[in-house]
């Protein structure tokens, strides 16, 4: 990614190019899987890609620090994730296999920290790319696999599931967006992950291959394990050094501004997860 350093205008560059790309993709793959009957997994795909453009849009777009905004956002995702992975994929795991589920639980939260820790390690190296958008697109496209694996083995899962399961994606790219702005970085590869939801997801549902009950418990218990990592990777952490930090400018000095935040914290993750309660009230 390269910056004119005269004008501070930052050169889109391949990994824009790229980003864009994806979005034409992503068309091309809802079209196909519209034609074919899997809306549901589309829906979901573009819920995703407008939530992740329209955080990173607000994030490029504001030139202040808002902390409250962003715990609020990733309390309200974190604690509907948690809540639905709860409900919905781990009792799929379960009744399919108690055991075998409960080791795809263990595999998908190992798996998940595991590949967010190499993330980080990436982030530390001198990459000619966007190492924000390049995680980001990393765990997006594993995602979509996942996605679109339980979705293709059970169609029938509901709407409410899918989209609490990405509703982390407006506030992840309104983080990431104000990272690459802070960092002279282009906005547009933010695209890429975007749209990665739909770019696997949507190839996986519509290949459905049918599975045993025990591979169906190491699959959903796997999904579960992922989002529920995810999940609490973005309960928001108001500490010195943290994500909320790193984007709204916390200093070790705000004391009565990081106890504000935490009230912030335990009210909108318990917010999130109480909407996914009503929600499951009125559609039981």
């Amino acid at each position: 990614m390269s910056t004119n350093t005269e004008s501070g205008v930052v050169n889109p560059g391949p990994a824009s190019v790229v980003g864009m790309g994806s979005v034409a993709g992503l068309l091309a793959l809802s079209l196909l899987a519209v034609e074919l009957g899997r809306t549901k997994i589309v829906v979901i795909a573009w819920v995703a890609f407008v939530a992740m453009a329209g955080g990173a849009l607000v994030g490029a777009r504001t030139e202040s620090r808002h902390a409250t905004r962003l715990v609020w956002g990733y309390g309200l995702a974190s604690g509907a994730m948690i809540t639905s992975a709860a409900v919905f994929l781990v009792p799929q795991a379960i009744n399919q296999a108690a055991t075998l589920g409960g080791f795809g639980i263990a595999l998908g939260v190992l798996v998940g920290y595991n590949g967010h820790t190499i993330g980080h390690r990436l982030s530390h190296l001198d990459l000619p790319m966007n190492t924000t958008a390049t995680a980001l697109a990393a765990h997006a496209l594993s995602a979509g696999v996942v996605i679109g694996v339980i979705y293709g083995a059970m169609p029938a899962l509901g709407l409410l599931l899918g989209l609490a399961i990405v509703s982390h994606k407006g506030p992840a790219g309104y983080a990431a967006a104000r990272r690459s702005r802070l960092a002279g970085d282009a906005i547009a590869p933010i695209l890429l992950p975007a749209a990665g939801v739909g770019l696997t997801g949507i190839p996986m549902a519509l290949v459905a291959v049918p599975l045993s009950a025990s591979v169906n418990a190491v699959v959903f218990g796997f999904a579960a394990g992922v989002f529920l990592h995810v999940a609490m990777d973005f309960l928001p952490s108001c500490e010195v050094g943290g994500e909320i930090d790193d984007v709204a400018g916390v200093s070790e000095d705000s004391h009565s501004l990081l106890d504000r935040l935490r009230v912030h914290a335990l009210a909108s993750t318990s917010i999130g997860g109480v909407v996914v309660f009503l929600a499951w009230l009125a559609i039981a």
